[in-house]
């Protein structure tokens, strides 16, 4: 039978460990006590029971701390608030239980991406893996999910923010996915209404469309000619070292594989999304046709159709072929089976050697676009071509379809340098003046 004691730091030190574990109660505070283990382990416990009390109701008991730790006032005033708690229904030690089981972030990280792989395309759930383990996971992974505030979301988002925004704002935008999965029946892990992203501000993002001009266009064609066949020149640092190894000034050449040659021109041609470029098969190529059936694109089962230099660069890659993809890998005959991965060496070798400063490969999509825009063939139709399901994505080149509002101000203007006597160029459609209205004015 436990003995009844008021518990003081001197009786607590004057306990001594037995063979079995025992219990000593204090003699004001009914449910509060220590225990000392055989090995002189003392800790001060505090026992209840459940559901507000009753002899049915299960008893519980809650370990508060080491006697070394905490003081006998410091542990009579948690034990007094925990059996309060109890007294009204509640059932601390088993809240502390769940709270010890409830999943962190890093645990629930590999569940959510496993969902991502089997609902999305597998390029986002790379992407996301990268997210998760070079942000997130280091600065919440240990946190339970429940516990996550907006203050912990916000000092994330901002220290990536401080050098990349782009993707401190992709961050916030996957998190928010995560705590939505998160609180699923399904799952549980956190509450339905559970959005520590809700109120997070995001970073300006200035639009990044960037088009080729028509000496652009021309500099690029003859980069991608001559880094097919001849060859590019590099420079080598002749202090260094190592410069007496390189190659004689007239082998300091650098090429690029017929492939890449081929997969850039098809984005010119067809203002493709990279992935659908590399990732295309042969068997999605209908030259009767002259469509692509492109399987599955972003935007799910799409058709781009071939014009005829489109239609001539995969003749010529036909000779070529070598296993199930158009757009063959950097290293012909590694692993014929599986797509090219990117084209950023090829790229930053032509882009480079065209002057092309800051363009990125995506711009070559959005050039096509221009240039449809600036042949008046209307925004839907370009839509069509480039694969958007929703006309608003279109929109962003409406600027470069403005033609009627641009002939318009070419006639007022030239009409006005006239009636000023100033040379009218001939950029546009202009109507000369009447001369007797003009001497009339």
């Amino acid at each position: 039978m436990p003995s009844v004691h008021r518990l003081t730091k001197s009786l607590v030190d004057a306990l001594e460990p037995g063979s079995k574990t025992k219990l000593t109660y204090d003699g004001e505070l009914a449910g509060f006590g220590v225990r000392v283990t055989p090995a002189g382990a003392k800790s001060w416990i505090v026992e209840y029971r459940a559901g507000g009390g009753g002899r049915t109701a299960p008893k519980r008991r809650m370990t508060l701390g080491s006697v070394k730790t905490i003081t006998a006032d410091q542990a009579r005033r948690t034990a007094k608030d925990i059996l309060a708690r109890a007294r009204l229904g509640e059932d601390p030690a088993a809240e502390l239980a769940e709270d010890r089981r409830a999943a962190t972030v890093a645990d629930l990280s590999e569940r959510f991406l496993d969902h991502v792989r089997a609902t999305k395309k597998p390029r986002t759930g790379d992407l996301y893996e990268i997210y998760f383990r070079k942000h997130v996971l280091p600065a919440l992974g240990p946190k339970r999910a429940r516990d996550v505030t907006p203050r912990d979301v916000d000092r994330l988002h901002k220290r990536i923010g401080q050098t990349a925004p782009i993707t401190a704002n992709r961050v916030i935008m996957l998190l928010s996915g995560f705590f939505r999965w998160a609180g699923k029946g399904a799952q549980g892990e956190v509450p339905r209404d559970f959005a520590p992203t809700a109120d997070i501000e995001r970073f300006r993002e200035a639009p990044r469309e960037r088009y080729l001009t028509p000496d652009e266009f021309a500099r690029l064609g003859d980069a991608i000619r001559q880094a097919e066949t001849v060859g590019v020149a590099y420079e080598v640092d002749e202090a260094r070292p190592t410069a007496k190894h390189a190659r004689k000034p007239e082998n300091r050449l650098r090429h690029i594989d017929p492939h890449a040659a081929g997969a850039i021109r098809l984005l010119l041609f067809t203002g493709a999304r990279l992935r659908e470029i590399l990732h295309l098969r042969w068997d999605e190529v209908d030259f009767s046709r002259g469509v692509l059936w492109l399987a599955d694109s972003k935007t799910g089962r799409k058709p781009i159709v071939l014009n005829a230099p489109a239609l001539a660069v995969l003749s010529s890659l036909q000779k070529l072929r070598i296993g199930h993809y158009v757009i063959a890998g950097a290293f012909a005959g590694r692993d014929d089976e599986k797509p090219r991965t990117d084209l950023k060496k090829p790229w930053a070798l032509v882009s480079e050697r065209a002057g092309l400063s800051g363009v990125r490969i995506h711009d070559l999509r959005h050039s096509f676009a221009s240039v449809g825009a600036g042949e008046h063939l209307g925004l839907p139709v370009i839509g069509k071509l480039l694969g958007h399901r929703n006309p608003e994505t279109t929109q962003r080149y409406a600027h470069l379809a403005d033609d009627p509002l641009r002939r318009a101000s070419e006639r007022i203007a030239a009409g006005i340098a006239a009636r000023l006597g100033e040379p009218v160029a001939q950029s546009a459609d202009v109507i000369p003046l009447n001369p007797e209205r003009q001497t009339k004015g």
